[in-house]
C-alpha cells in the first residue's frame, strides 16, 4: 500500500470520531514507514476522545506551590542563561566559529534526545501517587493524553517551569565552574560553554514547543515558519505520537531523532529489559487514567 494511501485513510478514520478543530494532522515525513506499521495493527486504535473524568481530577493536582516553583524556577533560568549567553558573546572569536556550530548541533540534538527520554520514562512508568514527583511531574503527562489540547491553554509558566528546572540543573554547575576556574577555563572549554546554553534554551522551550504542535490556531508565523523548516518539532510530525498506545515518537523538541530511534527499537528494547527486570507492564498507569 503506498503511503499516500496509507495516510489518507488514517484521516478519513480520525475524521469520522473527531470534531475537526481537533484533527490530527499526518504528513509522510520520514515516519512513513511507521505510519504503515500501525494502521496495518486493526487492534490499536486512535484515542478520540477527550476522557472528561480523568482530565478533572488531573488537572486539579495543579497547585499554588506547585506554581510558585515553577515561576522562581523560570526566574533563576532568565539570570543563568543570560549570564552564559554574555559569557559566549564576550569570548568568541573568529577561529571558534567551526566549533561554535559544532557546539550548536550537538546542544540541540542533545537536548531533542533528552526531550525524548523524559517523555518516554514519564508517559510509561510511574504513577501520580508517588510522593513529590507523582503529582508534581508525572500528573501533567497523563493529563495531556486524556486531553491532548489542555496543554494549549496553559500559560507561559506552568507551560515552561518545569523545564526551566531541567535547564537549571546542567547550567548552574556549568556556571559555577567558570566562576571557579576562571577566564583561561572558559577559554579552553569554549565549545562547553556554547553547547551548554544551547542545550538549555532548547530545554527550556521543549514544552512550548510541544504547546505549539498542539494548537490549530494563534501560532505566529515566525514559529509555523521554524517548524516548517523542522528547526523546531513540525505540527504533523508529533500528533504519531498521540496514536493510542502513545509508544513512539517521544522526542519533542525538535524531533530529529524520532525516527532513528524508532528503527533501531531504542524505547521498545528499554521497555522489555525493565520490564523482564521488574515485572511492570509499559504505560499501566497511563492506559488507566485514559480508561477513566
Amino acid at each position: 500500500m503506498e503511503t499516500s494511501k496509507v495516510l489518507k485513510d488514517m484521516a478519513s478514520e480520525l475524521s469520522k470520531s473527531m470534531k475537526p478543530e481537533s484533527l490530527p494532522l499526518i504528513t509522510a515525513e520520514t515516519s512513513s514507514e511507521y505510519v504503515h506499521k500501525r494502521v496495518s495493527k486493526e487492534q490499536e486504535k486512535p484515542v478520540l476522545k477527550k476522557n472528561s473524568k480523568s482530565a478533572a481530577i488531573l488537572k486539579a493536582g495543579y497547585t499554588k506551590e506547585k506554581r510558585m516553583f515553577e515561576i522562581s524556577m523560570m526566574a533563576l533560568f532568565v539570570v543563568l542563561q543570560i549570564t552564559i549567553v554574555s559569557l559566549v558573546t564576550y569570548h568568541f572569536k573568529k577561529e571558534y566559529l567551526g566549533a561554535f556550530l559544532m557546539s550548536l548541533v550537538f546542544g540541540a540534538l542533545l537536548a531533542d534526545f533528552m526531550s525524548g527520554l523524559v517523555h518516554w520514562a514519564a508517559d510509561t512508568w510511574g504513577t501520580v501517587d508517588i510522593p513529590v514527583i507523582g503529582q508534581a511531574f508525572i500528573r501533567p503527562f497523563r493529563e495531556h493524553h486524556v486531553d491532548p489540547v489542555a496543554m494549549t491553554k496553559h500559560d507561559i509558566v506552568e507551560t515552561n517551569g518545569d523545564n526551566c528546572m531541567l535547564a537549571n540543573l546542567f547550567l548552574a554547575p556549568l556556571l559555577t565552574c567558570c566562576y571557579v576556574y576562571g577566564e583561561g577555563w572558559m577559554l579552553d572549554n569554549f565549545s562547553l560553554l556554547v553547547f551548554g546554553a544551547t542545550f538549555a534554551i532548547y530545554v527550556c522551550l521543549t514544552n512550548q514547543i510541544h504547546k505549539w504542535s498542539h494548537m490549530i490556531g494563534g501560532v505566529p508565523k515566525w514559529v509555523k515558519m521554524l517548524q516548517n523548516a523542522h528547526i523546531i518539532m513540525p505540527r504533523p510530525h508529533h500528533h504519531i505520537h498521540h496514536i493510542s498506545p502513545h509508544e513512539t515518537y517521544f522526542c519533542i523538541t525538535g524531533g530529529w531523532l524520532n525516527y532513528p530511534l524508532e528503527k533501531i527499537q531504542f524505547f521498545q528494547t528499554l521497555e522489555y529489559v525493565i520490564e523482564a527486570i521488574t515485572g511492570h507492564k509499559p504505560r499501566a498507569d497511563d492506559q488507566k487514567w485514559l480508561k477513566g
